[in-house]
């Protein structure tokens, strides 16, 4: 077993002594301890060293890639062909390709790993000729060349100057803002009519910083700056100002406030050109897509554009309302339709109810872009124009489905019919002009009598119902009254038995009297003396 192990310094090939120690993994470290134990176990064959830092920087270049060098080439077709060992090797990658172009069996596995942190621990020992100090420079050199390699491998593709840009960008315009309010709050004091006749922040700023004291309008010449009303708008309003007197240090520190806003405002157009001349050679189609703001914020949010190229459309849509996301699945609401993708301008130009459809069906068409941006070798934007073009036609379509009619599925949508103007031709009628009766008086007046009979019996038959339906209820409520009175008579000569025996004279009379009697017996207690009070009731 050969051990192909790549340091800073060089390549080296070390033939393993003992492969029986090699089965204990967990111990294999207490024989690398020591460089006499190391030699023990691991003896140098063959030690291939680069000239310089450049040499060692290609063939580690070559390694990261996958890639084998000149020089490994050369070392493995020396020893380990001719010696028809395996070769074990750090990286199975690397295993994999020296299998492929060399035809050599090649070993990776937990028991190599510790046999290179072992050689690596005993390296000054394991290959003469190489001192410490020699060896740090080489790695530290090696370190370095590595690193400036990685950043200058896609210079063009660094986006983290798209990200400090449009950062940089958005805080420009917040202190411009603040600027801008404090200058117009501050001269307002001496001038406060200037304020609503120039609406322009950059162009308020120049005419104070041109003219400065109120008084000095009436001389001063402004046609560069504003047209011909407006100019004479302010040099009236500049006689009649309603402002105070300010003195000659507060109009200085004025000036010098303005002099800031101009020269952060025109920095400002230079940075934005900056960043659209970036946006189009980082991502193109991302920027025909949705523009060059919107797409910089999108990589901003993201970290990067292989980060953002990672993303699912739908949450590429969503990018930049986690706030609204998160509030509306904690309350079991809505959730939000679009994030930053909403200040695009396809999706500014739709009407509400389509908003949601477009920027959606934009998501999707924008993450296609993303990832040929960002993994993709063309710089063209011909993907980008493409796709704008299929959304611009789809957008179309829904703005004109309002005028079209819905066919019966209710999906399709049916051909609109041309419109047919159809002349309606109205001829004169001529029965309005007579006023006389179209017929005699004999006929209307028995007709009338005729109408009058036909209601009278319509009347009659009403009643004749309404007299048939109270007898009806009448009966009922007399047969439900018999039916009470006859449960009553039923529980009164039960309780009669009970409380008294049968009476021996009964009243018999030619009419019916009906002689109910009541026994109520009240006993009260007041004091020593017990109180009976007997009632009889007749009931006729």
């Amino acid at each position: 077993l050969y051990i192909l192990y790549n340091s800073p310094v060089g390549f080296s090939c070390n033939p393993v002594l003992n492969e029986k120690k090699l089965q204990e993994v967990d111990s294999l470290w207490k024989e690398f301890e020591t460089p006499e134990k190391a030699n023990k176990i691991v003896k140098l064959k063959h030690f291939e060293k680069f000239q310089d830092t450049a040499e060692a920087l290609a063939a580690f270049t070559a390694l990261m890639e996958g890639k084998i060098n000149k020089q490994l080439k050369k070392v493995l077709k020396k020893i380990v062909k001719e010696a028809h060992e395996p070769l074990a090797v750090a990286d199975a990658k690397l295993g994999g390709v020296i299998k492929e172009k060399l035809n050599l069996s090649c070993i990776h596995s937990p028991v190599v790993n510790e046999l290179m942190r072992g050689i690596r621990s005993q390296m000054d020992g394991l290959i003469p000729g190489v001192e410490p100090r020699e060896m740090a420079a080489m790695c530290l050199g090696l370190a370095h060349s590595l690193s400036r390699y990685r950043l200058k491998f896609s210079a063009d593709k660094v986006d983290t100057m798209i990200v400090q840009a449009i950062s940089l960008l958005d805080d420009l315009d917040k202190e411009l803002n603040n600027y801008i309010m404090r200058c117009r709050e501050w001269y307002g004091w001496h001038f406060p009519e200037l304020g609503k006749i120039i609406s322009d922040n950059l162009t308020y700023c120049k005419c104070l910083q041109k003219v400065g004291d109120r008084k000095n309008y009436a001389s001063a010449k402004l046609s560069e700056l504003l047209p011909e009303e407006v100019e004479a708008e302010v040099k009236a309003a500049a006689e009649i100002s309603m402002g105070t007197e300010v003195s000659e240090e507060d109009i200085c520190n004025i000036l010098h406030l303005c002099t800031q806003v101009i020269e952060i405002s025109e920095y400002r157009t230079q940075l934005y050109e900056y960043l659209q001349n970036r946006m189009m050679a980082i991502a193109p189609n991302v920027t025909v897509m949705v523009g060059e703001l919107v797409g910089a914020r999108l990589i901003a949010h993201a970290g990067s554009l292989l980060n953002l190229a990672k993303h699912a459309a739908s949450t590429v849509q969503i990018l930049g309302a986690e706030k609204a996301l998160f509030r509306a699945l904690k309350s079991r609401r809505d959730t939000p339709k679009y994030g930053l993708i909403y200040h695009a301008s396809l999706v500014g130009q739709t009407s509400p109810k389509h908003k949601g459809k477009i920027s959606r069906m934009l998501a999707a068409k924008t993450v296609l872009a993303i990832r040929y941006d960002a993994f993709g070798e063309d710089s063209s934007s011909a993907m980008g124009v493409e796709n704008r073009a299929k959304l611009e036609a789809r957008l179309r379509t829904l703005e004109d489905r309002g005028i079209r009619k819905i066919s019966g599925t209710g999906k399709a949508l049916a051909k609109t019919e041309k419109y047919e103007h159809k002349s309606e031709v109205k001829t004169y009628d001529p029965s309005g002009d007579s006023t006389l009766p179209t017929c005699s008086k004999k006929r209307k007046i028995e007709q009338v009598d005729k109408e009058d009979e036909i209601t009278e019996k319509k009347a009659k038959k009403a009643k004749i119902k309404v007299k048939v339906e109270e007898e009806e209820e009448e009966e009922k409520v007399a047969e439900e009254e018999e039916t009470s009175v006859k449960k009553k008579k039923k529980k009164g000569k039960k309780k009669h038995i009970k409380e008294e025996p049968l009476s021996e004279e009964e009243p018999c009379t030619s009419t019916a009297i009906a002689v109910c009697l009541f026994l109520i017996i009240d006993v009260h207690l007041e004091g020593p003396v017990l109180h009976i009070s007997i009632y009889f009731l007749y009931q006729k």
